[in-house]
């Protein structure tokens, strides 16, 4: 266990006093402090659509089955679908606001 590393879930301050008021008001802040912690574990699209972009150009040069390079692609399709219905929706509500 000595060289394995953990990764530490670090707080920032806002996250700190958000947590620290709703113990005060003495409510749980278990599922507030899971909330947090898992804010810095979501991925962007465009993060996602790299990774697998390298990916697809990993699998090209060591010559991986057509089958599983067409996967990838779907999952890339996928990813930028999810990403420009977002941006849609993002356009929608900035319009909505004006």
């Amino acid at each position: 266990m000595s060289g394995v590393k953990r990764k530490r879930n670090v707080l920032n301050v806002k996250q700190k006093l958000k947590i620290l008021q709703k113990l005060h008001n003495g409510e749980s802040a278990s599922t507030d402090a899971e909330d947090v912690r898992n804010e810095g574990n979501t991925i962007s699209h465009s993060a996602a659509l790299q990774s697998v972009e390298n990916l697809l150009a990993y699998m090209g040069q060591r010559g991986f089955d057509y089958g599983d390079i067409t996967a990838v692609r779907k999952i890339s399709v996928d990813i930028r679908h999810e990403m420009n219905k977002h941006q849609k929706q993002r356009r929608i509500t900035d319009f909505l606001k004006q």
